[in-house]
């Protein structure tokens, strides 16, 4: 039996506010919460689907263990309310899990095997540490030369790409500023409103006085933690560089530790018109490219033209860039060698300033694409970003 490819619509696009880790608003907040939170949003604003429709929610979690372990899809979907008949299967591409995640989501709609589909993304980095907990590198990694940059840290993957593509000190640093100074503007103008589900933390105070009780209070968080006005080239300079003695990688021209979530419920044709769905976007591909690992940061420089060729778009069709700040290094050389027009890219700031929850981002910044281009007439954007061990990702997208 043949089936006919067909069309996978966005109808929903939604997020947490990203707060800062260790300490920021969701320090204490468990993953699959915030998970559960996102998951009803879509739902909520779709309230003639039947939860029990949903044929699966497929999650990405970069580091899925402890307070993220035991298939957080399953338990943030039982969490949410849904029927327990809906399934949920958590995936793990680094990085690009969230933007892997709702890839998955759209093959099963175009290939005909799915209806409803939600493709998300959740991480705590306040909780869980980079790499985890246990770190048990396999022996050959060391062994071989060909796969010791496996071994390196994100940092000293950075200062290489910075080395290789001659990306200075001062240029980071101005790229840095630039994100902040896009983010708090964007804030301060209500872009993010359409995508951010405010959510609601608790804070237990203790008692100062022997017998006094434990104060709880509330509070709502509605704006992303990261970015900051008052930061500025003179404060980035001071920074010392954190991976190596004489690099230029520093704490404030790389992305920050992040706490989020973030869900899309996708449909097909079938749906749109069986429930009275109104799309908001088209998912029209995704690709993904292996790169030497000790320069991981340059992976979407070779998903970008990949991505577009399988689109048979072109780069001057992209009206809209969403590429992951991992680092300012990595992100100047892509747009270097592929001659990205920077206007276009990351309009409203970049993980350098908004955080960067690992496998959150990509179904984070799929709704920051989504509802950004609708809002300013945008065509078509993508969301791309570097991944560890030497991959990126990309996924180009049509607003409706």
């Amino acid at each position: 039996m043949t089936r006919q490819i067909q069309e996978a619509f966005i109808v929903s696009a939604v997020r947490t506010p990203v707060a800062k880790a260790p300490r920021g608003a969701f320090r204490n907040v468990r993953p699959d919460d915030m998970l559960a939170h996102v998951l009803r949003g879509v739902m909520a604003q779709n309230p003639q689907i039947d939860a029990r429709l949903i044929a699966d929610v497929i999650v990405g979690c970069a580091m899925p263990e402890a307070e993220q372990g035991m298939n957080i899809a399953r338990i943030g979907v039982l969490l949410a309310g849904f029927p327990q008949s809906v399934p949920g299967v958590t995936i793990n591409r680094f990085c690009a899990s969230g933007i892997q995640a709702v890839s998955m989501a759209a093959d099963r709609i175009m290939l005909g095997q799915a209806d409803l589909m939600i493709g998300a993304g959740a991480e705590t980095m306040s909780l869980i540490p980079m790499m985890g907990h246990k770190v048990v590198m396999n022996p050959n990694v060391f062994a071989h030369d060909e796969n010791i940059g496996i071994a390196y840290g994100m940092g000293i993957t950075a200062e290489k790409v910075a080395e290789r593509w001659q990306i200075s000190r001062e240029d980071q640093d101005k790229f840095a500023l630039e994100s902040h100074r896009r983010a708090v503007s964007a804030i301060e103008r209500g872009d993010f409103k359409s995508e951010i589900l405010p959510y609601e933390v608790e804070e237990s105070i203790p008692g100062i006085l022997q017998g006094a009780q434990t104060i709880t209070k509330k509070k709502i968080i509605s704006n992303d933690e990261g970015p900051r006005a008052e930061s500025s080239l003179e404060s980035l300079a001071k920074l010392k560089p954190v991976f190596a003695a004489r690099g230029s990688v520093t704490a404030g021209n790389s992305s920050q530790m992040s706490d989020g979530a973030g869900a899309v419920l996708l449909a097909s044709e079938k749906a749109v018109k069986q429930f009275g769905l109104k799309p908001i976007a088209r998912f029209v591909n995704f690709a993904v490219a292996g790169v030497p690992p000790e320069i991981m940061g340059i992976g979407p420089k070779e998903a970008i033209p990949m991505a577009l060729k399988q689109a048979g778009l072109n780069l001057n069709q992209m009206d809209w860039i969403e590429l992951n700040e991992a680092f300012a290094a990595q992100s100047l050389a892509i747009i270097r060698d592929l001659n990205l027009d920077v206007s276009k890219v990351n309009p409203l700031g970049g993980a350098i300033a908004l955080g960067h929850p690992l496998g959150a981002t990509g179904a984070i910044r799929t709704a920051t694409l989504v509802h950004g281009m609708r809002r300013t007439g945008k065509k078509y954007g993508m969301v791309t970003m570097c991944i560890g061990t030497g991959m990126g990702a990309c996924a180009i997208i049509e607003a409706l």
